[in-house]
Order: C-alpha cells, then sequence, then structure tokens
C-alpha cells in the first residue's frame, strides 16, 4: 500500500531539481509517524538507537509502516513510534543520519547534515504576535497554488484543534493589505500549534518571504460570518473515536505477543 512518504519521494526523484519536491518531502518526514529501530527495549535510560554504518558514516533506521520494520528486521525486534520532527529534534547534533524505509521502493538515507536542516527548520521561531484592526474581508486572490496545497496538508492533520479555517484576503485600519487565515473556535491551548502549522507550510511550499497573517475567532463573532461568505475554507477533520480494546487474540490479523 502506497504511503504520503512513497508519493513524496516518487515525486522528488521524478524531478531532482524541484526544490518544493524535496521540501515537500522533508515535509512528509517531519509529519509522519515513524517507527524506529531500537537496540533494546525501551529503559528509565531513554532510547537505545540501533545504528548501521554506512559509508563512513553511521544511520538510525525508520520505517513509516510497522510492516516494513518487521520485513527489513526478519525477526522481533523492539522499536519505538515517534513522529518524524520528534525523532529529528533527538538525532540532530549527534553525527547520525537516518535511513528511511530501507527495502521499500522510497528507501533513503538522510545523512547528518540533512537532519540538522530538518531540525532547524522546524525549530524556527513560529510568527510574531500583533494586534490590527481589520476593515474588510475579501475573497483570496493570487496566493501561490504550493502554498494552499501545503495548508489543506497541514490543516487536515490538525484533528480536532479548531473547528473551521478561512482563508480571505484582508485590509488592516491604516491601509496595509495582506492574506488571513482565520480559525474559528480553536481549542484552548491550540493557538500556537495551529500558527506554527501555517508558518511551516509558508517555509515547506518553498514560499520565500511569505507572510500570512493568522488570527483565531469565536463561532459568535460577526467577522467569521463574513469570512464564511468570501473565504476559502480548509477541512479540519473532527478527532477520532476512540475505539474500545480489544480482547487480546480477538483479532487474528494480531495474535497475541508470547514473552
Amino acid at each position: 500500500m502506497e504511503t504520503p512518504l512513497d508519493r513524496a519521494h516518487a515525486a522528488m526523484q521524478a524531478a531532482p531539481e524541484d526544490e518544493r519536491a524535496r521540501l515537500r518531502y522533508f515535509e512528509r518526514v517531519a509529519d509522519g509517524e515513524l517507527f524506529v529501530l531500537l537496540a533494546a527495549e525501551p529503559g528509565e535510560q531513554g532510547l537505545d538507537f540501533e545504528t548501521f554504518p554506512v559509508g563512513g558514516g553511521r544511520y538510525v533506521l525508520a520505517f513509516d509502516r510497522e510492516e516494513r520494520l518487521a520485513a527489513f528486521a526478519g525477526r522481533p525486534a523492539p522499536y519505538a513510534a515517534l513522529s518524524g520532527r520528534a525523532l529529528a529534534n533527538m538525532l540532530a547534533g549527534q553525527g547520525l543520519g537516518l535511513g528511511l524505509n530501507l527495502g521499500a521502493l522510497s528507501e533513503t538515507l538522510l545523512a547528518a547534515e540533512a537532519l540538522g536542516w530538518l531540525a532547524a527548520t522546524l525549530g524556527h521561531e513560529g510568527p510574531e504576535e500583533t494586534e490590527a484592526r481589520p476593515e474588510e474581508f475579501r475573497a483570496p486572490v493570487g496566493l501561490p497554488e504550493p502554498l494552499i496545497e501545503a495548508l489543506s496538508v497541514k490543516l487536515a492533520l490538525a484533528a480536532g484543534l479548531a473547528r473551521a479555517a478561512w482563508l480571505c484576503g484582508v485590509s488592516y485600519e491604516g491601509g496595509r493589505r495582506g492574506h488571513l487565515l482565520a480559525f474559528v473556535d480553536a481549542e484552548p491551548g491550540a493557538e500556537a500549534a495551529l500558527a506554527r502549522a501555517v508558518s511551516e507550510a509558508l517555509v515547506f511550499s518553498g514560499i520565500e518571504a511569505g507572510a500570512l497573517d493568522v488570527a483565531f475567532l469565536d463561532a459568535a463573532d460577526p467577522a467569521a460570518a463574513r469570512l464564511a461568505t468570501v473565504g476559502l475554507g480548509f477541512e479540519i477533520p473532527k478527532p477520532a473515536a476512540p475505539e474500545p480494546p480489544a480482547a487480546p487474540g480477538s483479532d487474528p490479523a494480531r495474535p497475541p505477543r508470547l514473552r
């Protein structure tokens, strides 16, 4: 089954000179869940990554599907599930590279320098907080399609963090004009994560010196109704309902582990 990382890797390989394709690949690495091969079961000392020598360097191995890790290891092996961004931050500065999906069509070796760049990019400060009074909202015009696509992907991953998001053109008091992405009924405490997601969408879409204002509104705010009439809406999924735990051995595809 093809994964988002597979598709991003194929697009990058098909256009090796396309910087945006490379950026989108790194974005999928950062946003995805990765299954990392360990040398031992996790303990009080943290994670002990299994490392492999490749071309004079040492690499940690990770896969975007548990099945791929199992097929590569060929034996029961300890592993940890981490987000790509968390793994990049953990490995940055340690002189370790990252081998992704070895044995699959999307296998890639990210050198230590590439991981350092990714961690630094993800650690970039988000947008500055300012105050401005909008005077007019209008339909968004002239925004690059790669940015629209990047926002769609980012907000699809923000399940449950807000009820809706609207992108529009905006004019402020004093004459400044720009574009605004407004989140409606954001969950308390989610504002920083949502603002950071917008900032990363700008970076990974390859929009140089791009700017996009972010606002947070209550559904009862009259501005929210106006935005819904002129803005471009983005789907933010509702959080998935938790499934009741299955009894051990009840799923024939996942037999109980034996120790």
